[in-house]
């Protein structure tokens, strides 16, 4: 069984809009249901759950009905930070779903996840027990030596940029977050899953990412998605 949990839990203070920003509509349409139309529509998905930002599960509900979104089953409270919201969705999986079920984590603000980068995300995970979406980094990457200078660089070719969707093994995962609770390894306002996963010594499998899977932060990332969307490129869009 492959489960998607879809993290919508921010407040977009720094899209300086009147809402959250998951909830800003564009052509008539929130942000939060383009991304879960990808998964509505994605026939390896089986089922959807949304931690959502408190006083907004009633909206939720609303355009889920209203945009046809049968896959989503649950909808849960987000917590005070991201890897907070993200427990409360997996711990809601593990006392609802078998400890093998496929879990998929995914920025409800990232509207643009292509379905090979999803279906591959599944594949890897059923194989390895997870799989992170991820890209080649091309920019040059430089330490800093002070506010002001360098004389330092991290070679390109061993970098990879890791982003959402991002899938794991339920009970793994659940039993991860557990030890990080406890341990505090982990397990900060700052961390995800994936880095989680990593200082707890989990090894990572890389999965196929997209250029266009951007995650909408800023005004200019709004700008960029109608562009996709107003520009002819819906490949998407089912």
């Amino acid at each position: 069984m492959n489960v998607a949990i879809i993290i919508a839990g921010g407040s977009g203070k720094r899209t300086g809009q009147p809402v959250p920003k998951q909830f800003l509509t564009i052509n008539d349409k929130p942000i939060l249901i383009y991304t879960l139309e990808n998964f509505q529509n994605n026939p390896n998905v089986d089922e959807i759950i949304v931690v959502c930002i408190d006083g907004w599960e009633h909206v939720l509900d609303a355009y889920a009905k209203q945009f046809d979104i049968t896959k989503l089953k649950h909808i849960v409270k987000s917590g005070d930070s991201a890897q907070d919201s993200i427990f409360n969705g997996v711990e809601f999986a593990r006392n609802t779903y078998p400890a093998d079920t496929c879990v998929i984590i995914h920025d409800g603000i990232r509207p643009l996840v292509d379905e090979s980068v999803l279906n591959d995300v599944i594949d890897v995970c059923h194989k390895y027990g997870n799989g992170v979406t991820s890209l080649p980094y091309n920019e040059q990457i430089f330490v800093i030596k002070d506010d002001k200078c360098t004389e330092k660089y991290i070679p390109r070719e061993t970098l990879r940029r890791v982003s959402t969707p991002q899938a794991y093994t339920l009970g793994k995962l659940y039993d991860c977050y557990l030890k990080a609770k406890k341990t505090g390894v982990g397990y900060t306002p700052s961390s995800y899953v994936n880095t989680m996963m990593a200082d707890l010594g989990e090894t990572l499998y890389f999965a196929k990412g997209s250029d266009k899977n951007i995650k909408l932060t800023t005004k200019d990332d709004l700008q960029i998605f109608m562009g996709y969307i107003q520009g002819g490129d819906k490949n998407y869009l089912k």
